[in-house]
């Protein structure tokens, strides 16, 4: 009976142990996004990658591609994006007692290269008359700031995320291109496995 016994608390022992190693596999680790803000509002196409290290943290990287051009900065009304590119690496920090959901708090690094168009009036003596001239300018930028936002994840594994927040410039290669502020903003939707 003793052995029985021994034997049977051993077997729920390993079988404990067995399915809280089962419930640690499942967790899933990655994220991949594409920003659907940016690419309504704006006109830019922003995929992003998120690596969860554990449930309070992560670290990730978002790639802007700005499908505007010029012409189209100039007659439209709406909003633009200054970034032609811009590569943002970040870390996310979550407060929840869920894995890797709800409110977060980040910080990010973003490298763009911001784009703009100088304008000169002058005079052609030639044609006695004025004329503009155009000619297109870039920035190279460094810039460093905070976010915050709150994500929301299904037991399948669909995600939908909001965030806002704002960076300044550090370094800029051209000042007369270069804005100070640089913004953050995105409503995605994504997949984690």
């Amino acid at each position: 009976m003793k052995n029985a016994l021994l034997g049977l608390i051993l077997f729920c022992s390993f079988a404990t142990f067995a399915q809280q190693d089962m419930q640690k596999e499942k967790v899933k680790h990655s994220e991949i996004k594409v920003n659907a803000f940016n690419l309504i509002v704006f006109k830019a196409v922003d995929f992003s990658y998120e690596y969860l290290i554990d449930s309070e943290s992560s670290v990730g990287a978002s790639v802007l591609f700005n499908l505007q051009n010029r012409e189209d900065r100039e007659f439209e009304d709406g909003p633009i994006y200054n970034e032609k590119f811009a590569f943002t690496p970040y870390y996310r920090r979550y407060f929840s007692s869920k894995y890797a959901w709800g409110f977060f708090l980040e910080a990010f690094g973003m490298y763009s290269i911001q784009e703009d168009t100088d304008e000169d009036y002058i005079y052609n003596s030639f044609n006695d008359d004025y004329e503009y001239i155009y000619t297109d300018e870039t920035s190279n930028n460094l810039a460093f700031g905070m976010a915050v936002g709150g994500k929301f994840v299904s037991k399948k594994g669909f995600l939908f995320e909001v965030f806002g927040g704002v960076g300044r410039n550090i370094s800029t290669s051209n000042n007369d291109v270069g804005s100070e502020f640089v913004p953050r903003l995105g409503t995605t939707l994504g997949w984690r496995f």
